[in-house]
């Protein structure tokens, strides 16, 4: 069973960290140059995409020739992928570059498996090896590798056997981050501690509101995510207006679509890792979702048309979150929601309910908020509740981790007024 570690590579001295960056940047030249040759054989007609030079007697002295031949294989599984999504009818785009000189290259490598060891600890160390030329211009022995100090916690220091590692260099953050591929044996993975549901509505506004057959509810909120993300969106469309004819993209346009899907992969990752550990800790087993899949193919507006196409990314985070319950010994399983945020859960009615941002109402005199309400109607469909509701948690980004807002107990009061009755309601 394959899974990731992520850490964080800390370089010391200077000296160390020039000779990682100069890894790195030898690393995004040669990918450059594997994928331009491949580029030019795609666009002649008698070209063969996959013959390509010998660029090991260029980088080895630098990269080594291990690495050369990783970043060589890494390449060709991205025009494989290319080619494979193009046959099932696709319109992908092919193999992007990284970076340029003029503008500077994005600094990545990948290290292959025998090519690095990691030692746990409480000094904590990488060692991966680099070419002859950078060993003596560093001064490091002939049977010598580059030493670097790790930081960070990874989820599975027991493994059967590592994969490939990637190394690269988070701008946004000005840290040198690492992700290891382990092979794990599945006796390693936790089981439920109990044998509870959850259910979870996917929401434009809320990323996620859920509630559970133990009486909690959890509602992640996606308001500020989102709205960086869409002010990220008009300054691409705004350098994009900016562009000579004949010009699509630029290297500042392609960092700005790098960071605005590395920021929303980080909060979804960490919402998905936070809610399947509060889960766990419930003793929950079973998690309920509601498939948007229909939902994707309606068009609201541009607004939460972009909100569920473009900043949602319904179907990775399904990925995700399967990914880490998994881990936990949880299964999620999709079903579909439908009616549930128009249903009132106290006289059952679809036709008299009216939603008003976060607030659903109803002719009988209902009112919660409408997320909560959906999830909770959609976990009654499922399971049966058999204990009363606790006061709902509500979550807030702060582009480090989810925390618990002051709001918790009233996390539509934004939009309430005085009659508007508590969630407690709902």
């Amino acid at each position: 069973m394959k899974r990731t570690n992520r850490f964080d590579v800390v370089p010391r001295p200077e000296q160390d960290e020039e000779l990682l960056r100069r890894l790195l940047d030898a690393s995004a030249a040669l990918w450059n140059e594997i994928n331009y040759e491949r580029n030019q054989n795609y666009a002649d007609s008698d070209g063969d995409v996959w013959e390509i030079s010998e660029y090991r007697g260029r980088y080895g002295g630098v990269l080594g020739a291990a690495t050369v031949q990783v970043i060589e294989r890494k390449n060709r599984e991205a025009w494989r992928s290319f080619f494979s999504l193009k046959s099932k009818g696709g319109t992908p785009g092919k193999p992007g570059f990284w970076g340029n000189r003029e503008d500077g290259r994005e600094l990545r490598t990948y290290i292959r498996t025998d090519s690095y060891s990691i030692e746990w600890g409480e000094y904590s160390r990488l060692e991966i090896l680099v070419g002859k030329e950078l060993k003596h211009e560093y001064g490091l022995g002939s049977q010598e590798r580059l030493r670097l100090e790790l930081r960070g916690d990874p989820n599975w220091r027991d493994y059967e056997k590592q994969g490939r590692l990637e190394l690269h260099y988070d701008e946004d953050a000005g840290r040198f981050r690492a992700c290891q591929s382990v092979t794990l044996d599945e006796l390693q993975l936790a089981s439920p501690l109990a044998d509870e549901t959850a259910a979870l509505d996917l929401g434009a506004n809320n990323l996620v509101a859920c509630t559970t057959t133990t009486g909690r509810q959890y509602l992640y909120e996606g308001r500020d995510l989102f709205e960086r993300f869409r002010s990220t969106t008009e300054e691409i469309a705004r350098l994009k207006s900016l562009l000579e004819d004949g010009r699509y993209s630029s290297h500042r346009i392609r960092r700005l679509y790098e960071r605005r899907t590395k920021r929303r992969d980080h909060a979804q990752n960490a919402l998905a890792r936070d809610l399947i550990e509060r889960l766990y800790r419930e003793g929950v087993s079973t998690l309920y979702v509601g498939d948007l899949t229909g939902v994707l193919d309606t068009h609201w507006s541009v607004k939460v048309n972009e909100k569920t196409h473009n900043f949602w990314a319904f179907r990775t985070f399904i990925k995700r979150l399967e990914y880490t319950a998994e881990e936990y010994g949880l299964a999620v399983e999709l079903r579909s929601e439908a009616w549930t945020s128009q249903t009132c859960p106290s006289c059952g009615s679809t036709g008299d309910t009216m939603r008003q941002e976060d607030i659903l109402r109803c002719r009988c005199g209902f009112q919660g908020h409408v997320d909560l309400v959906a999830s909770k109607s959609f976990l009654r469909q499922q399971s049966e509740i058999a204990r009363p509701m606790a006061r709902p948690v509500c979550l807030t980004w702060d582009d480090h981790r989810w925390s618990e807002s002051s709001r918790s107990f009233r996390p539509n009061e934004e939009h309430a007024n005085s009659q508007v009755a508590s969630v407690d309601s709902v």
